[in-house]
């Protein structure tokens, strides 16, 4: 059944590519219903699954090469499944003033949808890489048609840094298919086979390294808050919710699995990498006039919270790693839709310097109200999905190596001050005395009200980061029964050495 996601996002794009021009409207509801679609079927999907690996989908699709067309879900699949609906339904929302090139744009948008899904799914490794570079290609358009703020850079940057990674993947996916006799791309016998030490300890930070480019890896992250930037809000709002997370289950689910020895040998190293992406983007975040740099330093440093959850090479933190995963997904396209849909379509400037003056508190209240749930969400407020998430990658990374949670703190720490400096300049300034206030005063009360779509698309993100934070259980059984799959054997084995 989880199959029809793939399909219904695809039949959209197609519906979308025969409409006539000009009709925004039946664009928007056409992508609305599409992205209902999906979700309901991951909804349903996740609540009919049992615990363990579900396989829905095995055919033959290249017998030669050993290639399948397997689509089967575990746990970690479904948590990611679910995310993906829910980004893409309320980056709709989001994208409701959408009028410049709409079919285009939804159309784009869908294919990216439905190339997600795809990733999410997929068990045969040549499949997985087919609809990871699918998700990719629809990104570029989005940010240089229809983004801002140096879009043809931003997007292109984000193209090169994406394919340089996917080369990498490329390289070592196919030498792990050589090695293992170039009979199979099936990810369950490839994870079993009994690759060289040798072999994996080359082959698995070129895997690894080749997906977390996505996720944000320090020192390879300069192209998320670019893009970020760039992109518009919903682009925004999937680079962050559901992009980035394609790097993270990449480096998970192929990476670790295939070489467990190999992340064992990297263990420190790439752990290492982590914390600095955590402790750096908080500060540079910290330092920022740019509301959206910002937001886009604060995903560095929660993807980082991810990568060492993985690293932990314990179940805890890998539980945690893949309930952030979903935190963040949630948190950052809430963060980002007020940014770019509520605030900067409305204000037209970024800086903080210039919100300051703007009073938004008074003029955009539900904005602010918005943004200050999100704020307290990021920083781990209990209650929210963001506390439990990253405190169990914390005590996973204390049980493995202590100095690594310590810092890992102190970025959870400079996160507190930069989400404060935030709130504080963008919806709590008062304006200065003079002529040179004048203006933004006058800015402020022409700014129309917060639309419906947008008040829908809030109350659905602000409710899925509270019910997983007040239940969190509802995805780690879920997640925790996966871990006990015969995929994961030899990272338990590579944990306990």
């Amino acid at each position: 059944m989880l199959a029809w996601t793939i399909y219904i996002s695809f039949f959209g794009v197609l519906v979308l590519m025969f409409m006539p021009c000009g009709n925004a409207r039946a664009a928007r509801i056409v992508a609305l219903l599409a992205a209902l679609g999906g979700f309901a079927i991951a909804l349903i999907g996740t609540l009919q699954a049992g615990a363990g690996m579900n396989t829905f989908c095995d055919a033959d699709w290249v017998p030669g090469l050993g290639i399948h067309y397997h689509l089967a879900a575990d746990g970690i699949s479904l948590t990611l499944v679910l995310l993906t609906g829910v980004a893409a339904v309320t980056g709709i929302l989001f994208s409701w003033n959408i009028e410049q090139r709409a079919k285009e744009f939804f159309a784009f948008y869908l294919g990216l949808i439905g190339g997600v899904y795809g990733v999410f799914l997929s068990f045969d490794l040549f499949l997985l890489f087919v609809f990871y570079e699918l998700a990719i290609i629809p990104k570029y358009f989005l940010i240089a048609i229809w983004g801002s703020t140096r879009k043809e850079y931003g997007a292109m940057k984000l193209a090169l840094y994406s394919f340089v990674g996917s080369a990498m993947v490329l390289i070592g996916i196919i030498a792990a298919y050589v090695v293992a006799g170039a009979k199979t791309m099936s990810l369950f016998e490839l994870a079993n086979y009994p690759f060289p030490e040798h072999f994996q300890y080359w082959a698995f930070p070129l895997v690894f390294v080749g997906f977390a480019i996505l996720a944000g890896l320090w020192p390879f992250h300069t192209w998320a808050p670019t893009g970020h930037v760039a992109a518009p809000t919903a682009a925004s709002m999937l680079l962050a919710g559901v992009v980035m997370k394609l790097g993270a289950y990449g480096a998970f689910r192929v990476a670790m699995t295939l070489f467990p020895l190999g992340a064992k040998a990297w263990q420190m190293p790439v752990a290492s990498l982590a914390v600095t992406g955590i402790v750096y983007g908080a500060m540079v975040a910290l330092t920022q006039k740019d509301f959206k740099f910002v937001i886009g330093y604060s995903s560095v440093s929660h993807m980082g919270f991810v990568l060492l959850g993985l690293m932990t090479l314990n179940d805890i933190g890998f539980s945690g790693a893949v309930l952030q995963m979903f935190s963040h997904g949630v948190i950052a396209g809430l963060l980002f839709a007020v940014v770019g849909r509520m605030v900067y379509d409305r204000t037209h400037t970024r800086e903080l310097s210039a919100l300051e003056e703007m009073n938004l508190s008074q003029a955009l209240p539900f904005a602010a109200v918005t943004f200050v749930i999100a704020s307290v969400a990021s920083m781990g407020l209990p209650g929210f999905s963001g506390f439990v998430a990253e405190l169990q990658v914390l005590i996973g990374a204390w049980h493995t190596f202590p100095t690594m949670a310590v810092l890992a703190g102190v970025g959870i720490l400079v996160g507190v001050a930069y989400t404060l400096r935030v709130l504080q300049k963008a919806f709590f300034g008062e304006a200065t005395e003079g002529a040179s206030a004048a203006p933004h005063r006058r800015l402020a009360e022409e700014m129309g009200p917060i639309s419906i779509p947008e008040r829908i698309g809030a109350v659905i993100l602000i409710g899925a980061t509270l019910m997983i934070g007040l239940y969190p259980r509802l995805l780690l059984d879920l997640i925790e029964p996966s871990f006990n799959s015969p995929l994961f054997e030899g990272l338990r084995k590579a944990g306990a050495l």
